[in-house]
Parts: C-alpha cells; structure tokens; sequence
C-alpha cells in the first residue's frame, strides 16, 4: 500500500501530537488519547476511568449545560464518541474539512475542562450500570472478561473495563476529579488530527491545548503474568449455546515476534477457510461463529480461539482446537496455507484504514501504548517477513500445557472431563 505519511511533534508541555495528512478525505477527524485505563486503576476505583470518560460529554467551564456538547456536534452533521480499554481512553470527533477548528476546540474542552457536577453524575451512574448489565446479558462478550480475569486474576489487568458495580454506585466526585487529575496530563495524552485539512494545524492544536496543567505522571501497575499449570473458568447460565474462550499467555506489544502471532493467530481462525472455521463449523456443525484474535498490552498478552458452539459438543470442540495448537507446535505451516493469511491480515489492514477516524486510531493506538508510531506500510513489510519457522518457534513456546486458560459459560458443564481433557494434552 502506498505509504501514509505523518507528522509527529512533542509540544512544551509534553503533549504529544500527530498529523496524517489524508489530502483525498472530504473529513477530518480530532482523536484526543490519555494513556489511562482500567489497567491504571485500584481495587477501591475500579471503573472510574470508564466513568470519568462518559462524563466529560456532560458539561464544561464554557459549555455548563448537559447536552450542549452534542448539540453542537451534532449541528456540525459530525460523529462523536469515547471509549475506554484497558490502557487508554479515547475522545473523537469527526466532521467535514471546514468544521474542523471547531471540532477540535469542543474536543479540546471537553477533555480539559469538564464540569464533573455531582448531580449529573449521579445521574450518569445509573447509565453505567445498566451498560453492565447489559454485558452481563451478552455471554458472548462476558466470556471475554472471564478469560482476561482468568489470566490475570485479582489485579488491574483481570477488571471489567466497565468497573465493579458496587464500586460505581460509592464513587464521588472527589474520587473522579482526583482520579484525572493524576492521569489527565501533557505528557501522558496524544492528539491525533488525520482527514484533508489543507496544512498542519500544529499552531492550532497547540492553542487549544497550551493551557494543559502540568503534573508528575503516573505509571500503571506491572502486570503479574505467570502460570503453572492449566485454568478453568466455568460460569453457568441459562443459556441455549455455550460461549467459550480458550487460549494461552501471548506475548506483549514490545515483543517483535507480535507479527508472526497475527499470522498465526489468522491461520487459526481469522477467516472462514481459517483452520477452525472448516472445522468446527463446516465439518463438524458445532458452531455458528468461531474465530480466533491476538490480545496486545504493554506488558502482557494472549491468543485465543472463541466460539458459541453446540453444548453438548464442547469436549470435542476443545479437543480439536488443542489438537491446532499442537499441530502448530509440531508441523511447519505450508508456503500456501501461509500466503494465504499474510495476504488476508494485510487486505483486512487497508479495509480498515479507509476512513480518517480508523488511521487516527491505528496511528494514536501505537503511540499510546509504545511511544512510537509504526506506518501501516511498515506493519505491512513485517507480516510479509514471516516465516514457516516463525510461526512453529513462537508456537512451541505459547502453546504449552501450563500457559492454557479455558472460559466458558453455559447451562452445564462436564467440569472433570474439561481438566483432564487440559491435563492430557501433549503440549
């Protein structure tokens, strides 16, 4: 693909910023990113940087009422949203070329300036743990959570994003305002403007965002990622199919072998000629989806293999998943099998970078989490580099017996069998 070229300053401050000129995009997206998540969080504040983060769309200094923020934005015809993960959160708005001073202004003053009134988050409180349980609903996304808190049990990395709901419900406004003013710092933030803005707004950027109180920053709690020997975690519910996660550790962001778990993981069950997907769904019946997917932190990570699957088909639908992870370990992957996920990673890469707003994400996402920006042309280059060997080496050393975490949930479960099936595996 053609390179994407990009600008990167570090202001005064600290404050980071980037500019991807996108001269062909009608649309110019602000993407504001505070290196604060779920993962910076303690016990007692579990959820706050998801609390904080939909609070500061509900008034401002110069914007005091609620629903002024998207009534302007949305006069603007833009889109607009946040989002948390676990290490970072996130602010965008993205509008026509010549609305975009004013996006990044009301941007700018929601993530500096908001209000934080007691009584709208009181209000607000409501709304979050509804979206909970609303994820509490939804085994398909639930299982996800079990399987993170499998792996990394009580600690920041094994938490709801969402937070803990007796948590939310004690959490004040002292609590949030102190939370952000630890967290919501220049050097810890990132500006991303990407779309067909005629020249870099540097001048602009650094106008609105200038005033940024200065601070000691604060860095997030180590993750413990250790294991010795296989993990169960089995929630029952009333449920018709059964939703499973089963996996092991990974590999961090920083490792360079991050490329080779993409392809592997794709090989697995990126798409529907995956290895799993002709399995487990063409052959077997078993499932209606099934893919696999590669989790990425900066000091932890996964890869694993999720479906909802037939219940009572779930010691057969293990059996031939860890029966991959044992091929991939003991077989080189053929040149053509290979090929063919490269080509697959590397198309579904450019579908997702055809917008302003997804290249703001991909360049901000990097930089956030590794203080470096890494072109999509070069991310590219390094899947096209891969190799057969690649692929094995890094499986023997995931793929192990001890490194195996195993999350369900489901009306009923031959827990016994599921151990031993985990035991007896020859990895």
């Amino acid at each position: 693909m053609p390179e994407i070229n990009y600008v990167k300053t570090i202001f005064p401050n600290g404050l980071r910023y980037i500019f991807v000129p996108e001269p062909q995009s009608l649309a110019t997206t602000v993407l504001v990113l505070v290196a604060a998540g779920s993962e910076y969080e303690t016990k007692d504040k579990s959820g706050i940087s998801h609390f904080l983060e939909h609070l500061c769309f509900k008034g401002t200094t110069k914007r005091p009422r609620s629903g002024a923020i998207a009534a302007e934005l949305d006069a603007l015809g833009a889109e607009y949203n946040a989002f948390t993960a676990n290490e970072m959160t996130g602010y965008y708005a993205k509008a026509a070329n010549k609305n975009f001073e004013k996006i990044l202004e009301i941007v700018a003053d929601l993530y500096m300036n908001p209000i934080i009134d007691q009584a709208e988050m009181d209000r607000e409180r409501g709304v979050i743990l509804e979206e909970i349980n609303m994820y509490e609903d939804l085994p398909m996304e639930k299982v996800k959570e079990n399987f993170a808190k499998l792996l990394y049990g009580d600690q920041p990395a094994g938490w709801s994003v969402a937070g803990n709901k007796e948590v939310i419900r004690r959490l004040n406004r002292e609590d949030i305002v102190a939370y952000r003013t630890r967290h919501y710092l220049p050097p810890k933030t990132t500006v991303i403007v990407c779309g067909g803005i005629p020249e870099n707004p540097e001048k602009t950027v650094w106008k609105y965002f200038e005033a940024m109180p200065r601070g000691e920053t604060v860095k997030k709690e180590k993750t413990i990622d250790s294991q010795t020997e296989p993990e169960l975690n089995l929630q029952t519910k009333s449920t018709d199919q059964l939703h499973l996660v089963l996996g092991s550790r990974g590999i961090n962001a920083f490792d360079p072998r991050r490329y080779a778990l993409m392809v592997l993981a794709d090989i697995l069950g990126g798409s529907m000629s995956s290895r799993m997907f002709v399995k487990i769904r063409d052959e077997m019946g078993a499932a209606y989806y099934v893919r696999s997917g590669v989790d990425e932190s900066s000091d932890h990570g996964s890869i694993f293999v999720a479906a909802g699957i037939d219940k009572t088909k779930m010691i057969d639908v293990c059996r031939v998943i860890l029966a991959e992870f044992e091929d991939l370990k003991n077989n080189p992957v053929s040149e053509a099998e290979l090929n063919k996920a490269k080509e697959h990673l590397s198309g579904n890469l450019i579908l997702q970078l055809e917008t302003s707003d997804d290249i703001a994400v991909f360049f901000g996402a990097e930089e956030i989490v590794s203080g470096k920006v890494l072109t999509p042309a070069e991310v590219l280059r390094k899947i096209k580099e891969v190799t057969p060997e690649d692929i094995r080496s890094l499986a023997g050393e995931i793929f192990k017996k001890s490194r195996l975490n195993l999350a369900a949930i489901g009306p009923d479960f031959e827990e016994k069998a599921l151990r031993d099936l985990l035991q007896s595996v020859k990895i």
